[in-house]
């Protein structure tokens, strides 16, 4: 049998995940700083917990797990396979799905778990999700997620703080963002507007493609899903032409003024609400953190296609013009959601939350060549193996450890062009000789494997000499 693994998935060698680690715990040391705390859940979710959350699209994504045993035992004595309908078929062959996003498994837990709970709870979580996508450049089928949100708590601040998180660990990563912000009740407002009130994830579906088929593609999508022209026409005037206009080079406050006068016109209070609700995230980081206002862009075509979202909508891209990245999707996103834990039974409970795309930030990452150094390898000093002199190397071994600098010893005497070999392969720092006349002498030779340069340091000084 040829080895292989499923399209989709990956592999990840140790210096990999020493890259991996490192975006992992930068996140995760942002999180705590903010005063999130962690949990988990499991990688399966009971299927009626993920069904229906995500839109129908969304719901054909998720990968569902056969029942143990005889999943076929006790269907109808007259099913099809050729005839009898999918969805109700599923519902006999399985009970199980792998999670499609943390949010809805988070929403279940805080359901689950309220009374052991201090409301608002800020939680992070960093596990994989799956989803049944075809596989391509940036998109994957097993990927990781590294979740914050806040439950019960229906502050605007509780967005400002998060946007500040986006922020803060982009900058400790180096890439540089754009922070698009829209709102979902102005496009809940325009679908009434339009006369179309129960048809707004249609419209958010839809905008949501629009950096991938642009404006016509939006408008025949529409068109197919049975808008009239006329209602399309209302719908431009009031997204897609503030969409062209912000691609123009006009400033945000500019934007944000004429966005504000169009709303206004619609008499809609449901719009002049979110329209009133980014004026204030914007605000608060123009009097709070001045130098990130021009990361932040009001985007009126942002929809993110999540069915949940009713509130504020967050999406993260690269900066191409500030660095020479070609990458396009999405590296961190997130949102508003007011009764999410109303379907596992606690209506009434606001939450908001973001998503970092960890997958996707390690591809820009690389692509930039963004990791530093000292985080692409693992072990910083090897000790060679002259034999019996080995014993020496343990207490030295036991320091330069708690001093927190990665050190091992190789298993084996073996030739030292094979222990050398060993150590340029796992791209190691420094390479430590303690041979006899070492011992004797009280003193390491310490190879500098990146400059060739060799010293004679004394075990006492070998520490300060490395650091």
């Amino acid at each position: 049998m040829k080895p292989s693994i499923p399209k989709g998935t990956r592999d990840f060698s140790p210096q990999e995940m020493v890259k991996r680690n490192y975006i992992f715990d930068t996140i995760r040391q942002v999180y705590q700083g903010h005063g999130y705390q962690p949990i988990e859940t499991p990688a399966m979710e009971n299927l009626e917990t993920l069904m229906g959350k995500y839109g129908e699209e969304g719901d054909r994504l998720i990968f569902k797990i056969l029942n143990s045993g005889n999943y076929l035992e006790g269907l109808p004595d007259d099913l099809s396979f050729t005839t009898y309908p999918l969805a109700q078929l599923t519902k006999h062959i399985s009970e199980k799905a792998l999670r499609y996003d943390l949010t809805v498994p988070f929403a279940r837990y805080v359901v689950q778990h309220r009374n052991d709970i201090t409301f608002p709870f800020k939680r992070y979580q960093i596990q994989p999700v799956w989803r049944a996508d075809r596989p391509q450049k940036g998109r994957y089928r097993e990927f990781y997620q590294c979740d914050a949100d806040v439950i019960g708590s229906d502050s605007l601040l509780n967005e400002v703080e998060l946007i500040q998180i986006i922020d803060e660990v982009f900058t400790k990563l180096g890439v540089p963002v754009i922070i698009k912000i829209n709102n979902r009740k102005i496009l809940q407002g325009i679908a009434e507007y339009i006369g179309k009130p129960d048809r707004m994830i249609d419209i958010a579906t839809a905008l949501d493609k629009l950096d991938k088929i642009g404006t016509e593609g939006v408008r025949d999508e529409l068109r197919q899903k049975g808008f009239s022209k006329e209602q399309i026409e209302k719908l431009e005037g009031l997204i897609l032409s503030q969409n062209d206009y912000s691609k123009s080079g006009h400033s945000q406050v500019a934007l944000l003024r004429i966005q504000r006068e169009n709303f206004i016109n619609t008499n809609s209070e449901v719009i002049k609400l979110g329209a009133d609700e980014l004026h204030y995230i914007k605000s608060m980081f123009n009097s709070l953190h001045p130098p990130m206002y021009s990361k932040i862009q009001v985007d009126p075509s942002l929809a993110r296609g999540l069915n949940y979202y009713t509130g504020t909508i967050i999406e993260v891209k690269v900066d191409n013009t500030k660095s020479a990245s070609q990458f396009t999707s999405s590296i961190c996103g997130g949102g508003r959601y007011d009764d999410l834990t109303g379907i596992f039974g606690l209506p009434n409970v606001s939450g908001v939350g973001i998503s970092f795309g960890a997958d996707r930030i390690y591809d820009v990452m690389e692509e930039l060549k963004l990791f530093p150094p000292q985080f692409i390898t693992s072990t910083k000093v090897l000790f060679i193996n002259f034999g019996e002199e080995a014993k020496h190397c343990f207490p030295l071994l036991k320091e330069l450890r708690k001093a927190g600098i990665n050190s091992e010893l190789y298993p084996d005497a073996a030739k030292i062009k094979k222990q050398m070999d060993y150590a340029n392969g796992k791209q190691i720092a420094y390479v430590a000789f303690l041979g006899a006349e070492e011992v004797k002498k009280g003193i390491v030779k310490l190879k500098n494997m990146v400059t060739g340069e060799e010293k004679e340091v004394a075990t006492g000084d070998l520490i300060q000499h490395i650091q």
